[in-house]
């Protein structure tokens, strides 16, 4: 990428970056402060699930609203909600009115990066694609596994992060809003079905709905888990900080192997790995660097299921059919992740927080058992037939903009 380019996109590169920061503190912060509050079980999953809810009808319903009011005032209007709603939970600690506000911040976000993502997809040209995609998503998952560390700026009872995290997020519209890129166009694509996904890549939808549950239980009551653990916030900094570091981490290495050798086998090698590792961690109740490092390598292993098995399901589908089903990949992953935290949190209400860990191991089984049993009964794809992976952001699927395009491209060559 040439310094003009990268020196045109910064305001939106440094503005995702506060976005990041501020998606990644902000779920934590809720999760912590909803269990010092005595909320129940259930009533943290539903809020923490609303943020899902809330995402899958921003990817949906975005598209519409630019194409009626433009670029710039969606952008700014749900900016402002963004804002707007970290201050309510602050104001109003109630666990449904949290629900709502979650929800609104979801659709708020998802709106942001439909937005966003427009922007730089324009800027890109068919040289600087994948390494603008990928700045990108190192940018906003790097913000996000930051933005935990950010717990301990203040103390998690007090209005302070609320009202820094909505700081973060308007100044982070200013460089965006002022970018001098001109408003990109939106062009809607239909999905494919279900059933025909399935059909074409019965792997890929069994590989989204576990690894998409897994990533959503994580994300959105992993720090529910860790205080009701007992630990301290800045150990449940840690605790959420290392789990996201390695799924950042382990990102690309496993892609690139997933690229050389049958994707099926790093699907099931990483899936019966992180299974090991959660049965280990699930006898931790003090925080230590074996704990730590332990947490790394679930995180590692586990968040990076989702890229895999988007390549997998790409490495089965026509080049035609790969834009509109990733919209069906987005609702799969949406509808999934909104059951993930009100599901494990009848599950610890039911059984004990001591289950929090083994009910991920048998999902990340489950996945494993699959995808071997899948590479010695169903021969390999032909090499030609291989997409490269990129990365993907798992329970939040951003990069779909620059995603798609890039499919696009090689259905052109």
């Amino acid at each position: 990428m040439t310094a003009r380019a990268m020196f045109k996109i910064w305001p939106l590169f440094f503005g995702l970056s506060l976005v990041g920061l501020a998606i990644g503190v902000q779920g934590s912060l809720l999760g912590v402060r909803a269990e010092l509050e005595g909320f129940e079980d259930l009533q943290i999953g539903f809020l923490m699930s609303g943020y899902f809810a809330g995402f899958l009808a921003g990817s949906m319903f975005a598209p519409k609203l630019i194409e009626q009011v433009g670029h710039i005032r969606v952008f700014a209007a749900v900016s402002a909600m963004a804002s707007v709603t970290i201050l309510v939970h602050a104001l109003f600690i109630e666990p449904w009115t949290w629900t709502i506000m979650r929800l609104l911040t979801g659709f708020a976000f998802s709106c942001i990066y439909v937005v966003a993502e427009s922007w730089l997809n324009k800027a890109a040209t068919n040289e600087t694609r994948g390494q603008i995609l990928a700045v990108y998503m190192s940018i906003m998952m790097g913000g996000i596994c930051a933005g935990q560390f950010m717990l301990n700026l203040s103390d998690p009872g007090s209005f302070t992060l609320f009202a820094l995290i909505s700081v973060m997020v308007s100044i982070a519209a200013v460089p965006i809003l002022m970018t001098v890129l001109s408003a990109p166009l939106i062009e809607e694509t239909e999905r494919v079905s279900i059933r025909h996904l399935w059909n074409r890549a019965p792997m890929g939808v069994m590989g989204l709905v576990l690894s998409q549950w897994c990533a959503s239980v994580v994300f959105g009551m992993g720090a529910v888990y860790a205080t009701k653990l007992g630990l301290t916030v800045l150990e449940v900094s840690y605790f959420m900080g290392f789990m996201m570091g390695g799924g950042m981490v382990f990102q690309m290495p496993l892609g690139k192997l997933s690229d050389i050798i049958d994707r099926r086998w790093v699907i099931g090698g990483a899936s019966l790995v992180a299974v090991v590792v959660a049965l280990l961690i699930s006898r931790e109740t003090l925080a230590s660097v074996w704990l730590y490092s332990l947490l790394f390598v679930f995180g590692g292993c586990s968040m990076s299921l989702y890229s895999l098995v988007v390549a997998i399901t790409n490495d089965h589908l026509r080049p035609a059919e790969i834009v509109p089903a990733s919209g069906t990949m987005i609702l799969i992953s949406g509808l999934v992740s909104i059951t993930g935290p009100i599901s494990i949190s009848i599950w610890i209400k039911t059984f004990g927080l001591s289950g929090f860990f083994p009910v991920l191991a048998v999902c990340l089984l489950v996945l494993g058992i699959i995808s071997i049993y899948r590479v010695l009964t169903i021969p390999a794809l032909p090499p030609e037939y291989k997409t490269h992976s990129t990365i993907q952001a798992a329970a939040i699927p951003v990069g779909t903009v620059l995603h798609h395009d890039e499919m696009l491209l090689k259905e052109n060559l």
